[in-house]
C-alpha cells in the first residue's frame, strides 16, 4: 500500500494541476461552454445528470461483460486448437493477424446490415477486439514454456494431454491475463462503438444524444464513465491475477 501510495502521488499531481490549468483556461479565455467545459461544470453535470445517464452504464457493464466472455472464450480455444496443431497454425495465424488490419468501425455498418440492429452485431464487435489479444498472448505462454520441462515430462512418460493442462496452460497463465487486462480495457470501447450502431441504452447511445445536442458537458460525463468502467475491468483482472497466480517468484511477477 505504501509503495501503491508512493508511486502515486506524481502521476495525481499532474493530473491535479491539469485540471487547475483547464479549469482557469475556460474562465480566462471565456471559452464557451459548448465548445469546451470547465471541469467543475462537467463534475456538476455528472452529479445532477445522474437520473439521465445511470440505466446507460448497466446497459453497458451488461453488454460489455458477455462480449468480453465471449471473446476471451472463443480466444483461448483458438489459441489452444492453434498451439496444439501446428499445421493449421501455420495456415490461419497469418489471416489472424490480416483480420486485425480492418477498423472495427468499418466493419459495423457491414454487421447491422447482415445481423440487423438487436444484440447480436453488438457482441460480435465487442468479441473481435477481445479474440485477438487473447489469441495472441496465450499463444506466445505456450511457445514460452520450457522445453527442457517438456522433455523431462516426456521422459517420465506423460502423455500430451498431461503436458497440456500440467505445463504448458499453467505456464500460459501470465501471458494470458495480460492479454486479458488489454481485453478488459477494449471491451468497454467496443461495446460504446457497438452502441453506435442503434439501440436506445448505453453510455454509446447517451454520447451520441449529447453530441448531436451540443450538450459538450454530457460528452465528457460519458468519456469519464469510460474511464472508470475500464479501470474498473482492468482492477478486476489485475486481482483474478493474483487469486490465480501465486506460485511466480516476486522477481519474475514484477517482471512482467
Amino acid at each position: 500500500m505504501q509503495k501503491t501510495l508512493k508511486a502515486g502521488w506524481r502521476p495525481t499531481l499532474v493530473l491535479i494541476l491539469l485540471f487547475i490549468m483547464w479549469e482557469l483556461s475556460t474562465t480566462f479565455f471565456e471559452i464557451p461552454k459548448w465548445l469546451l467545459p470547465a471541469p467543475s461544470e462537467i463534475w456538476q453535470e455528472a452529479l445532477s445528470g445522474w437520473p439521465n445517464y445511470y440505466h446507460h452504464i448497466g446497459s453497458t457493464i451488461q453488454l460489455t461483460v458477455i462480449g468480453f466472455s465471449i471473446g476471451c472464450s472463443v480466444g483461448l480455444l483458438v489459441a489452444i486448437a492453434l498451439h496444439l496443431m501446428p499445421s493449421v497454425r501455420e495456415a490461419f495465424y497469418p489471416l489472424m493477424i490480416l483480420s486485425q488490419n480492418i477498423p472495427i468501425i468499418v466493419l459495423a455498418p457491414l454487421l447491422v446490415i447482415w445481423f440487423g440492429f438487436g444484440m447480436m452485431p453488438k457482441i460480435i464487435v465487442i468479441t473481435l477486439v477481445c479474440f485477438f489479444p487473447i489469441a495472441v498472448s496465450a499463444l506466445d505462454g505456450f511457445r514460452q514454456t520450457s522445453q527442457e520441462l517438456i522433455h523431462y515430462m516426456k521422459m517420465a512418460g506423460a502423455s500430451k494431454k498431461q503436458i497440456f493442462f500440467k505445463l504448458e496452460l499453467p505456464h500460459a497463465l501470465p501471458s494470458l491475463f495480460s492479454g486479458l487486462k488489454i481485453s478488459a480495457t477494449y471491451s468497454v470501447m467496443g461495446a460504446v462503438i457497438s452502441e453506435w450502431l442503434g439501440g436506445n441504452q448505453g453510455i454509446g447511445v447517451y454520447m451520441t444524444l449529447a453530441s448531436s445536442s451540443f450538450r459538450t458537458d454530457r460528452v465528457f460525463v460519458a468519456i469519464l464513465i469510460i474511464m472508470i468502467l475500464c479501470m474498473l475491468f482492468f482492477a478486476i483482472i489485475i486481482s483474478l491475477k493474483k487469486l490465480f497466480i501465486k506460485w511466480r517468484p516476486k522477481g519474475e511477477e514484477s517482471s512482467k
